[in-house]
């Protein structure tokens, strides 16, 4: 009889298609002996595969396993080693039970952390508290946007601590809240406190999610206390700072704030290419320097969109056996441009031109002959033919040109820089970006 995570499995099959199952889900092995009812773990060949199952399917196996068992499990998605380690080499476990999530992702290391202006305070925070626990800035409360690293920064510094043989606890506010009504409910209370009260490091994601539940923030001030009285380090994230957090008790606050509080930031481009060619060299990717720009332009705010666009491009590179160059990355991601793009006016372009460029609108559709001003409205014109069905004599009265050779002129102009300049080219592509995700204000 098939074990019940192949049972998910199969059921998966029916509901994605097949290149998907044949490429990624096919790689799966589930793990009988170290899952349990309310974890399941599955191992796969390398990164690259962990990271597309986590982002794409993860919800959707955990939901199979609740339709089949009546538990929504955490889904755990790990490399497998060649020693095929085992979840205790991995993760400390406390008087023989841990909580769900507590797994940490061993590539999420300093090593593999990309520092850029956006991010380097908070980086320099988490490795001071790596080395230095219980001792500099606790908490250490990290914030930002979903996908920017938070999560890397805290589970860098359990990956240090787990090397030195320390008790590690990484869990989300829905799996702390979840975990404490089991306990609840079972009259297990003292076993919760011991998991949670007697680690060396607490890493808790998400604690914007306490807003508004007053009994786990109770146990969870508790908890908090009884940890830092002890001088074991606490690190918490969140989408805003502690004082942004609606629905969230005073007292909390406070303590929140009472360690450092360090933000990040969305990253420049530069960094974003840095990250690229990072997330390339751990998944063994090969991207030219061009298809590289290509991608930091295209991908927002949340660079976890890099690891999807690296299994997409590799994956349609391995099915039709050609190489990635620019032309075959555009191609295959133009429909995701094109969704973005597909609302796209001029006055919006003119609102993230001006934002970008430091400059008001009024002054790009102004007589003036200032050279940034000049600038400005070339890229505005250049965007507003590019991304907009508008024809060349319909921007020439918006922009209050003479006629359309004048847009003609620009366009030229603006395209030989591009071919010319890789690094202004670059630059043009990240604003089109911009623009095509910008909302009107």
């Amino acid at each position: 009889m098939n074990s019940i995570g192949k049972q998910v499995l199969n059921a998966l099959k029916g509901e994605i298609n097949e290149i998907d199952y044949q490429r990624y889900i096919k790689q799966l092995t589930y793990d009988e002996i170290e899952s349990k009812s309310n974890l399941a773990i599955f191992r796969v060949p390398n990164a690259l595969i962990a990271n597309w199952v986590r982002t794409k399917f993860a919800d959707k196996i955990a939901h199979l396993f609740e339709i089949k068992t009546n538990i929504k499990p955490t889904v755990s998605i790990l490399i497998q080693s060649s020693a095929h380690s085992s979840v205790q080499n991995t993760t400390t476990v406390i008087n023989s039970e841990r909580p769900s999530g507590s797994l940490l992702n061993p590539s999420y290391t300093f090593q593999n952390f990309v520092v850029g202006d956006s991010n380097n305070f908070a980086f320099i925070a988490a490795k001071n508290v790596s080395e230095k626990p219980g001792v500099v800035y606790n908490p250490l409360f990290i914030y930002g946007g979903v996908g920017l690293g938070k999560t890397h920064l805290m589970q860098s510094v359990g990956n240090v601590m787990l090397a030195q043989g320390k008790t590690v606890i990484y869990t989300s506010v829905e799996q702390f809240l979840n975990d404490f009504t089991r306990h609840l409910s079972n009259r297990t209370m003292d076993r919760f406190k011991d998991k949670y009260r007697k680690c060396d490091l607490l890493l808790i994601d998400d604690i914007q999610f306490l807003s508004n539940k007053n009994q786990i923030q109770e146990e969870f001030f508790h908890t908090f206390d009884a940890l830092r009285n002890e001088n074991k380090q606490i690190i918490i994230t969140s989408d805003k700072p502690p004082k942004k957090i609606g629905g969230l008790e005073e007292r909390l606050k406070s303590r929140f704030e009472s360690g450092l509080v360090a933000d990040i930031q969305p990253p420049e481009l530069e960094t974003k290419i840095e990250i690229i060619k990072k997330k390339c060299e751990i998944n063994r990717v090969k991207l030219d320097r061009e298809v590289i720009n290509y991608v930091a332009t295209i991908i927002e705010n949340n660079t976890r969109e890099i690891e999807g666009i690296l299994s997409k491009l590799n994956a349609y590179s391995q099915l039709m056996g050609v190489d990635i160059t620019i032309e075959f990355a555009r191609n295959v991601l133009k429909e995701q441009m094109a969704e973005k793009r597909s609302n796209i006016t001029t006055d919006l372009i003119m609102e993230t031109v001006a934002k970008e460029l430091n400059i008001k609108p009024s002054e790009i559709r102004s007589k003036s002959r200032n050279s940034n001003i000049v600038y400005a409205r070339r890229i505005a014109i250049y965007l507003s033919r590019s991304l907009t069905p508008n024809s060349m004599p319909q921007l020439a009265q918006y922009f209050g040109m003479k006629d359309h050779t004048a847009v003609s002129h620009t366009m030229k102009k603006i395209q030989e820089l591009m071919k010319n300049d890789e690094d202004f080219r670059v630059k043009i592509e990240e604003l089109s970006n911009k623009v095509s995700v910008a909302t009107p204000e």
